[in-house]
């Protein structure tokens, strides 16, 4: 991702993130460090363990709110740079254990760097039929939290795909 992608990634994200108070921080948390495994027909074909480049910020609506707004970056299945946009649902917390779906979208968006992500596979089926390349994400998986910042989690996007990622909160 250039320089200038990242800096209008940012730009776009103020969109979503209302500013506010200096202790609001804390409603906010990074993604990273995505490690993603096709578990079905798997020949080696796809952009596997961490060449994805998933990235994404995120906000919870409200101190006490069991949803976010996920706004990210990754490369697809087919090393396509796409658009990730998504609610997250916290449906059970038990100590430092959550577990949690994400419900979105990953696809195109007008900016260049974005503009091939309906290339191929089921973007680009999605692209003949609505003339956007983008799918339909649906993920659920179980958090640890190590501490108040630091997080993993391992999961599943529906319907085969593998994933373990690292979660850094500003608590």
């Amino acid at each position: 991702m250039s320089a200038r992608s990242l800096i209008l990634f940012f730009l776009f994200l103020q969109l979503f993130i209302p500013t506010g108070q200096a202790r609001e921080i804390n409603l906010y948390s990074v993604n990273t460090g995505s490690f993603v495994y096709h578990l079905l027909d798997n020949q080696g074909m796809y952009t596997e363990k961490f060449d994805n480049q998933f990235f994404s910020a995120e906000r919870r609506f409200s101190e006490n709110s069991e949803y976010s707004l996920l706004l990210g970056t990754m490369k697809n299945s087919y090393g396509d740079r796409c658009l990730a946009l998504g609610v997250r649902k916290d449906w059970k917390k038990q100590s430092r254990w959550t577990f949690k779906g994400v419900y979105g979208y990953t696809g195109e968006f007008f900016f260049d760097t974005f503009s091939h992500c309906g290339d191929d596979g089921i973007y680009r089926s999605f692209k003949k039929t609505t003339g956007v390349g983008f799918a339909p994400y649906i993920y659920h998986a179980v958090q640890y939290n190590f501490t108040d910042y630091f997080g993993v989690e391992s999961g599943i996007i529906f319907p085969s795909v593998f994933v373990i990622s690292m979660q850094w909160s500003f608590r």
